[in-house]
């Protein structure tokens, strides 16, 4: 018999006859035809309806979500964590290997946020302990470069020349 062939068999097996299929259920359950089970009952326990966000969150938590969701939760709620005059002047920019990293715009803020690291993280820790954040990296803007442009020579760069 042919590969084909014996697919053909066990799909037809599987999903051709549904008084086989049923009888299979009831026997593998252990269940005879004129069993009544809680689960059939209209008005039984497990059969109340639920309401979307009950239905979400056991969604989240069955597929693994709930991490995910805090992190991008935690990015979203920076205004609130750090304040609103700090959030004006720094933007997180991402969450990689547990590192939250944030942009400053200075490096006098990016100092000030170092030294704020215990109550930005306790807070993180409190309010969204799923996401899973060991250390936060705040990053000031880069220097120039001469290194590149329109105008740059190869050589060592800008030094002390005058001595």
């Amino acid at each position: 018999m042919s590969e084909a062939q014996n697919v053909y068999l066990r799909l037809k097996s599987a999903f051709g006859n549904s008084d086989a299929r049923a009888a299979r259920w009831r026997q593998k359950k252990g269940r005879s035809p004129g069993d009544d089970d809680e689960a059939n009952v209209p008005y039984g326990s497990g059969r109340d309806p639920r309401g979307l966000g009950d239905v979400m969150a056991g969604l989240e938590s069955e597929l693994g979500w709930t991490s995910s969701l805090a992190k991008s939760d935690l990015l979203l709620a920076w205004k609130e964590i750090a304040g609103p005059d700090t959030a004006e002047h720094s933007t997180p920019i991402g969450i990689t290997d547990s590192v939250l990293t944030v942009q400053c715009d200075s490096t006098a803020w990016a100092t000030q946020l170092r030294h704020m690291r215990v109550l930005i993280m306790t807070t993180i820790a409190q309010r969204f302990p799923d996401a899973g954040i060991e250390s936060i990296r705040f990053e000031a803007p880069h220097a120039p470069s001469w290194k590149r442009g329109s105008r740059s020579i190869p050589g060592r760069g800008p030094r002390d020349t005058y001595g």
